[in-house]
């Protein structure tokens, strides 16, 4: 899990991360002010996940930008441990909060019994 919490304090500083763990999965939240369902995509491959994000830039109608410092993109592929499974993922975002739910593999341990050859 190391990995994916040094990724998260590598964001742009405008953009804030939380990361949870229970023993059935991680859960991250990032806060993405003006992004919506439909300006978010959320990919998952073995070992890493990637969140691109875009807010729409307001209307500026008798306005030009004299500074801008929000940034509009984000573009990150986030290390994944290797004890998640990223089939059962879930995502929503709300009000410009993204909550990303990975849940960790099964460690059940079964027992192979062995006969004679």
């Amino acid at each position: 899990m190391s990995g994916l919490r040094t990724a998260l304090t590598a964001l742009p500083d405008a953009v804030f991360a939380d990361l949870l763990e229970s023993e059935d999965a991680y859960r991250i939240l990032i806060d993405l002010p003006g992004v919506t369902e439909e300006t978010l995509d959320v990919t998952a491959s073995t070992g890493s996940l990637r969140i691109e994000a875009h807010r729409d830039k307001p209307d500026t109608a008798g306005y030009r930008f004299v500074a801008e410092q929000r940034d509009a993109f984000l573009d990150v592929e986030l290390p994944l441990p290797p004890n998640v499974t990223a089939e059962d993922a879930d995502a929503s975002i709300e009000r410009g909060v993204l909550e990303l739910t990975i849940p960790k593999r099964s460690t059940d341990v079964t027992e192979i019994e062995v006969g004679d050859a």
